[in-house]
């Protein structure tokens, strides 16, 4: 799907929405939330992949827009989950039962996995390492993984659907917001690209375009979300060269605008005072006494 297509959707919150061929957004407009979780369907041919399946409270809501896509729980081959907090994870002994197969296969990373297996985890959990950082569909079609340490958990990774070139962000990208006024797509005004203004509150309207600011929303997320500057830094140098098509991020809206996507990339390598670095510029220095 191009950009037109994107933005002429009309869009029904209440069923899975189209990104491109085979990828599907299956979560849902939390209104009492500032926070958007977004789990993502990859179909292809009878073969499906759930990115990030979801919490436990969500599980019947997401399983319902799988179905609306058209998959049934058993087309689920494999659960992929890019870090390992409940709001990914919660849901996974709800999704083992009803995909009710013995091949189901967990794909993460071996510092979330001993994490992972306390949601009472029953099948085989790959680590992307072993895979060689990559998932072949049957079809050929082809999911890459790229690590992303500490951005935020030390297993944190992305996934690159190579076919649509959709890049799935896990919390790099994310941000927080105005329930009442989130949409699954990014609507940045053009004035947004070039300003230079302080940060404001991301809960309160811009004076300037009369909307919450997006730039604030994923520089709040950010801030309190990851441990560290080097980590941020080092996460935007692995997503740079990868030229994917959108950032489909687990929390937040989709950035699907080339241009938004390389502001909101810019905006975050100029951050500073990330997680613990900001805490230090904060404080006196320790002397050990």
């Amino acid at each position: 799907m191009d950009q037109t297509s994107i933005i002429n959707q009309n869009l029904d919150y209440d069923r899975p929405i189209k990104l491109a061929d085979g990828v599907f957004w299956v979560g849902f407009n939390d209104a009492k939330s500032g926070l958007q979780c977004n789990p993502y369907l990859i179909v292809d041919g009878s073969e499906a992949i759930l990115i990030d399946g979801g919490s436990r409270p969500d599980f019947s809501t997401i399983m319902r827009k799988v179905l609306q896509a058209g998959v049934a729980p058993g087309q689920i081959t494999h659960l992929v989950y890019q870090h390992y907090d409940p709001d990914l994870c919660g849901s996974i002994p709800n999704l083992e039962q009803i995909i009710d197969r013995p091949d189901l296969k967990l794909i993460s990373k071996k510092e979330n996995n001993p994490f992972i297996r306390h949601y009472s985890v029953r099948s085989k959990i790959l680590c992307i390492d072993d895979l060689q950082h990559e998932l072949v569909m049957q079809s050929g079609r082809t999911l890459r993984f790229f690590p992303t340490p500490y951005a935020h958990s030390a297993g944190s990774f992305i996934t690159h659907d190579v076919t649509s070139g959709i890049l799935f962000t896990s919390d790099l990208f994310g941000s927080v917001g105005t329930a009442s006024k989130w949409n699954l797509f990014a609507e940045i005004d053009n004035r947004c690209g070039t300003c230079t203004a302080s940060w404001p509150n991301p809960f309160e309207d811009c004076a300037e375009t009369g909307k919450p600011c997006t730039w604030s929303g994923l520089q709040m997320f950010h801030s309190q979300i990851m441990p560290s500057n080097a980590s941020l830094q080092y996460a935007m140098a692995v997503i740079k060269p990868i030229g994917a098509s959108m950032f489909a991020p687990q929390h937040g809206s989709i950035l699907y605008r080339q241009e938004d996507m390389q502001g909101a990339l810019e905006r975050i390598l100029k951050m500073k005072n990330i997680g613990i670095d900001g805490i230090l510029a904060r404080v006196e220095p320790l002397t050990g006494k």
